[in-house]
């Protein structure tokens, strides 16, 4: 009899646990899910459980069908994929926040009072800074030190452009570096009537390089985590780290050790012998949320400072079609090192013949490996005879959106009309790939992904310029440019079994967004509501 009457509550037991349902650490209901699987899913409720998906749904299903100690009543709003920055760069980010940012600044004049500020404030004996930009000057020619080095004349002064490329640095460092040359393989130090201005292109920063102090880890991370939380509010749970040196690798697995880096890190690795060897070693790499599987390698300089090679001379600088910076020789090296080792190789590519040049020598790592993914990171300015060869030859474009409203002021004087025809052509590209990765370049422009979105979908900056959009012809679709920050980028990292979209099993990396995601011709902000990692939020829009 006891024997009977265990049975049956062991049976009722049971029974009442099924009813109960199924249990889960958390339950997302009430909202607007974007699964972003092929289908272009939308469901009502989530469950998650060890940091993954186990179910997306109507509310009703989810809801009898699951059990949690947390669940959070999404109040209908939209929820995507946590959002990749497919392009940035915390490590620059993080020396610009430590240094003088000199972003918006409206004349030189402004930048040396930046300095003056920063340096009787610091407690360095050396002053670093990035930002400035001449093109909003009022006048597009690259500066000299000369005032500069009058108000500096005893400390190091390094001041970069906006994009990186190139260095303006007072005669002090100048002498310093005994800088004799002015012709550099990819590089040029900027001379007028034959005496320096301080002005050094893309590789004759070399010179100076070594020579400027780096700032204590101790404020590289934590200028790190400022910069996490600056992505948080936005939905980003994961950025591209566009080039790192073997020292980074140590940084970045400290501060996930400590629990301080809880993005998803995609890491590319600068073409350097000890890079190489860490690769032989270690094959494609992971470290908990940080992956490395990839190198990055530049083509050519900037467009801003006329270091972007062009296959005729820039139309505002007739003696100049820019710069080289590796050679042709070296990138085949570093593409076949890549496709032996199983990595990616994603190569800054901005003007015509630079790309052109990376497409040929894609071309071949094709024919090893169809489903290579090398990138072009920028994918700036095409010969339109050469779009088709991001088709032929599996070559992934990576683009940045802000870039070209950005850029919209002066391109023309750079490139001259037609030219301008195959600039910042996304929705060209999209047709040839099927694909965009999709990122921002910070620093240089700002993490905010809702300016991409606008400057993708309307081809405007902030400020709503220029009124019909800037090539606008070249538009994407609001879906195409989530995609491209989801699960488009995942792909574009190798990443897509795991991220990018809110399919079951994949991390449970999402945003619920605090407005509706939609894009309108004027700008409107908006922000992340909730943000979460592996199933974990981490940030709150009411708790700031």
């Amino acid at each position: 009899m006891f024997k009977y009457a265990f049975f049956f509550l062991t049976l009722v037991s049971f029974l009442f646990s099924c009813m109960k349902g199924q249990k889960v650490d958390l339950i997302i209901h009430n909202a607007n899910i974007h699964v972003m699987d092929d289908a272009g899913s939308v469901h009502e409720a989530m469950a998650i459980r060890d940091g993954k998906v186990i179910e997306v749904g109507p509310e009703r299903q989810i809801l009898n069908k699951y059990r949690s100690d947390e669940d959070i009543d999404a109040l209908g709003k939209d929820v995507y994929p946590g959002l990749t920055d497919a392009h940035g760069h915390l490590l620059m980010y993080a020396n610009q926040i430590l240094g003088v940012d000199l972003t918006g600044a409206k004349s030189m004049d402004e930048v040396i009072y930046r300095c003056e500020k920063y340096f009787a404030k610091s407690s360095n004996k050396f002053i670093i800074g990035g930002g400035w930009d001449q093109s909003l000057w009022g006048n597009d020619s690259m500066p000299n030190n000369k005032k500069l080095s009058e108000v500096f004349k005893n400390i190091p002064v390094c001041l970069y452009r906006v994009d990186g490329h190139a260095a303006l640095v007072n005669e002090y460092l100048f002498k310093k570096a005994k800088i004799q040359a002015t012709n550099v393989d990819g590089g040029e130090v900027k001379m007028v009537n034959g005496m320096p201005t301080g002005m050094l292109l893309d590789n004759a920063m070399n010179f100076i390089s070594k020579l400027l102090p780096a700032y204590p880890s101790s404020q590289v991370k934590k200028a790190i985590s400022e910069i996490q939380e600056e992505l948080f509010q936005y939905g980003i749970t994961g950025t591209h780290e566009a080039g790192i040196d073997f020292k980074h690798i140590q940084l970045f697995k400290s501060m996930i050790s400590r629990g301080q880096l809880k993005l998803e890190l995609y890491a590319m690795l600068m073409n350097s012998p000890e890079n190489r060897a860490f690769a032989m070693k270690n094959g494609p790499y992971r470290f908990r949320n940080l992956s490395i599987r990839s190198f990055k390698v530049f083509a050519d300089g900037s467009l801003g400072s006329r270091g972007a090679l062009l296959k005729k001379p820039y139309t505002d600088d007739h003696h100049s079609h820019g710069l080289l910076l590796t050679s042709v020789n070296e990138m085949r090296n570093v593409a076949q090192f890549c496709l032996k080792h199983g990595y990616q190789m994603n190569t800054h590519g901005i003007g015509d013949s630079a790309n052109a040049l990376i497409l040929d020598i894609y071309k071949n790592a094709f024919k090893r490996n169809p489903d290579h993914r090398f990138r072009i990171e920028h994918s700036q300015v095409i010969d339109p005879a050469d779009f088709v060869k991001f088709s032929e030859y599996a070559v992934f474009p990576s683009v940045q959106p802000t870039h070209a409203t950005s850029d919209q002021r002066w391109a023309e004087n750079r490139l001259g009309k037609n030219r301008l025809q195959g600039a910042y052509a996304y929705r060209t590209l999209l047709r040839q790939y099927g694909m965009l990765a999709i990122g921002t370049d910070f620093p240089v422009e700002s993490t905010n992904p809702f300016f991409t979105i606008h400057a993708a979908v309307q081809r405007k900056n902030p400020s709503n310029q220029p009124l019909n959009g800037f090539l606008a012809q070249e538009s994407l679709s609001l879906d195409e440019v989530i995609r491209g920050m989801t699960i488009w980028a995942a792909f574009s990292s190798f990443q897509e079994n795991e991220l990018g979209s809110l399919e079951k099993g994949k991390r449970a990396n999402f945003v619920i967004f605090d407005k509706p995601l939609e894009s309108n011709p004027s700008f409107e902000q908006n922000y992340a509501w909730r943000t979460f990692i592996r199933g974990k939020m981490v940030f709150a829009l009411d708790e700031l």
